[in-house]
Parts: C-alpha cells; sequence; structure tokens
C-alpha cells in the first residue's frame, strides 16, 4: 500500500465521486482525505488514498471516462506542529485584480502557511458592487506574525473586513 495524493478534473455530473471512490475500494484501498468542488461546469479535487499500485491502471481507464487524473506519490500525513496554532480567515471586500495576489504576498512575508483557501465573489446586498470574500485556514508561527497581518490586510484598504479567529478542531473555511 502507498500514500497516493490523486488530482481529478472532468466535466461535472452525477456519479464522479461515486466512480472514484469505487475504484479506489475495489483495489482495497482506504479515502483518507479530499477536497472537491465544481467550478465553471468542470468537477475538481484533490484525494488522498492509501492503495497498492495495482490502483493506477483502473484510473487510467477512468480517463477514458472524460477524467483526468494525476497521481502523486505522498509522504504519510504527518500532523501539524503543535507550537503554530491554526487560524481561521475571513476576508471581505471590494473585488478588484490583483486581491489575491495582495491577500497571498502579506500571508507570505508574515511566514503564515495557508492549509486551505478558497475564494468566491457575489453581488453586494445593498450596493450591487462585486464583493470579494477569502476563507482560510491557516497556521502562523507567533503572536508578532498575527499582528503583521492584521496590520497587511487593513493597509490593503478600509473597504475589506477582516476577521481572524481559532480554527475549531476538525473546522474548513466552507
Amino acid at each position: 500500500m502507498a500514500h497516493l495524493l490523486l488530482t481529478v478534473i472532468g466535466a461535472d455530473r452525477p456519479g464522479l465521486v461515486r466512480t472514484l471512490a469505487e475504484t479506489v475500494a475495489a483495489h482495497g484501498g482506504s479515502w483518507l482525505e479530499s477536497r472537491m468542488g465544481r467550478l465553471a461546469g468542470q468537477f475538481a479535487g484533490i484525494v488522498l488514498v492509501d492503495a497498492p499500485d495495482s490502483l493506477l491502471a483502473d484510473l487510467q481507464a477512468l480517463e477514458g471516462q472524460g477524467l483526468r487524473i494525476a497521481v502523486q506519490s505522498a509522504l504519510e500525513p504527518a500532523a501539524a506542529p503543535a507550537v503554530a496554532p491554526r487560524l481561521a480567515l475571513e476576508v471581505v471586500g471590494n473585488d478588484r485584480p490583483g486581491i489575491v495576489r495582495d491577500i497571498t504576498r502579506i500571508l507570505w512575508d508574515c511566514g503564515v502557511n495557508i492549509e486551505e483557501f478558497v475564494t468566491g465573489v457575489a453581488s453586494g446586498s445593498f450596493s450591487g458592487e462585486t464583493l470579494f470574500r477569502v476563507t482560510a485556514m491557516l497556521r502562523v508561527p507567533n503572536a508578532d506574525a498575527l499582528a503583521a497581518v492584521r496590520a497587511g490586510l487593513e493597509e490593503l484598504g478600509n473597504e475589506l473586513m477582516v476577521d481572524i479567529q481559532p480554527a475549531r478542531e476538525g473546522a474548513s473555511p466552507v
């Protein structure tokens, strides 16, 4: 058995996850973690499985059914270090070009590790302007870095609302 990281993409349709799960299970594999979603009519996901190498041939057969699957060997999942607390970040503000670049640059400059990052846009309820939203799970190395993240995000503009809270164990950003 080996830890395999699968990246899956294909036209969205009912049964894609079931087909993938049945293929993994048919080889005695275990589905360990996944992140999946629908974007622009496409289904996309990443899946960590513990399965034998014999799974690879059947995954190639799924590619004939309209899925593209990339397989990468993965190290055994390791627990995150206890010294870096997990924090939930939420940012909402007027959408503009470069906002993801600016937010991620601040996080990188502060030594923050992004574990999960989900973005989206929606129409503002009162103004009708397009609002941009980020929800993320972060590992922040220390209190100084956290203060720098807050200050950096606040400098991006007065229109941004920033909320950073300790993450609940097992919580996902969405």
